[in-house]
C-alpha cells in the first residue's frame, strides 16, 4: 500500500512514519507534504496513493482546502486534536479519523479498514446518525479526564520533573517541540505542539499561532498588529516574535478575558 503523508511538523511526521513502518513494514511512503499548495502540487504530479494520512490544519490554512483545488481519489485518514471538523471531514472521501496522538491499535484499524474497502469497491455512504455518533464519541475522547500536571524531562544525565504550573510556553523550533520555564529554563518534550495543546488545560493554554502554545499568566502585554494581528509580549522573552493570526485574534482575546 502507497501512502502520502500530509503533515506540517517534522517531528509528527517522523512519529507517523516510524508508527506505519512497525505496523506494517510493507507500507510504502510515497512522499509527505506540509502545506496545502505543496500536496495539491504533489497530488497533481503524481498517481494518486492508496492511501492519505492527513492533517486538518497545515502551515498555508486547513487541508480541506487542497479538495477546492485539487481532484482527490485517494481515501482519507484525518488526524487532528479537533473534533469540530469531524462532520465535515466525511464529506470528502475520508474512511477515518485519528485524534492525536495516534494510538498504534486505532493506526491498525483504520488500515484494516482500508484494505477492506479496496476489495468493496462500492461501499454505502454514512448515514447521518452514524455521523452525529462519531462526533459525539470525538468530543469524549478529545477531552482528557485530567490534564497534564507536570512533565518528566532529561537535563544532562538526570531527568527532572517539571510541573506543568511552571511552564511560560511551548514552541516549535527546528522540527523539535520545547518549553521555557518561568526561571527562563529550557527543555525538550517528545510531542508534536498538536498533541501538546490536548494535553494541556485551555483555560490556561492558548495555541497562538503554530509555533507557540502559550500559558495564560506568561502574557505581560497584547499588541495592535498589522493586518488586524496581535503581538504578544511574553515572560521571559522568546527567541522570536509571538503573532496571533487575524482569524484567532477574537478567540485570544475571549480566552484573555475581554
Amino acid at each position: 500500500m502507497n501512502v502520502l503523508i500530509v503533515e506540517d511538523e517534522e517531528l509528527a511526521v517522523r512519529k507517523l512514519t516510524k508508527l506505519l513502518q512497525d505496523v506494517d513494514p510493507t507500507l510504502q511512503i510515497v512522499g509527505t507534504t506540509a502545506s496545502v499548495r505543496a500536496s495539491v502540487a504533489w497530488l497533481q504530479e503524481n498517481p494518486a496513493p492508496d492511501l492519505i494520512l492527513m492533517d486538518i490544519e497545515l502551515a498555508d490554512g486547513q487541508s480541506f482546502e487542497i479538495f477546492e483545488q485539487t481532484s482527490v481519489e485517494s481515501p482519507i485518514i484525518f488526524t487532528t486534536s479537533y473534533d469540530e471538523y469531524a462532520l465535515k471531514a466525511f464529506k470528502v472521501n475520508s474512511i477515518d479519523y485519528l485524534l492525536k496522538p495516534i494510538k498504534r491499535q486505532e493506526l491498525e484499524a483504520s488500515l484494516a479498514k482500508q484494505r477492506r474497502m479496496l476489495t468493496q469497491p462500492v461501499v454505502e455512504p454514512m448515514g447521518t446518525a452514524t455521523i452525529n455518533a462519531l462526533v459525539q464519541q470525538l468530543r469524549q475522547q478529545i477531552q482528557p479526564a485530567e490534564y497534564r500536571k507536570r512533565f518528566l524531562v532529561k537535563h544532562l544525565s538526570q531527568w527532572l520533573p517539571i510541573d506543568v504550573a511552571d511552564i511560560a510556553y511551548f514552541y516549535s523550533e527546528d522540527g523539535v517541540s520545547l518549553f521555557r520555564t518561568r526561571t527562563n529554563q529550557k527543555f525538550s518534550v517528545d510531542y508534536t505542539l498538536d498533541e501538546l495543546e490536548a494535553m494541556l488545560e485551555p483555560t490556561q493554554f492558548f495555541r497562538a499561532n503554530r509555533q507557540f502554545v502559550v500559558e495564560i499568566t506568561a502574557v505581560q502585554q497584547v499588541h495592535s498588529y498589522f493586518n488586524n494581528k496581535l503581538k504578544l509580549t511574553l515572560r521571559p522573552t522568546p527567541d522570536d516574535e509571538v503573532l496571533v493570526s487575524r482569524e484567532r485574534a477574537m478567540e485570544f482575546k475571549k480566552w484573555m478575558g475581554k
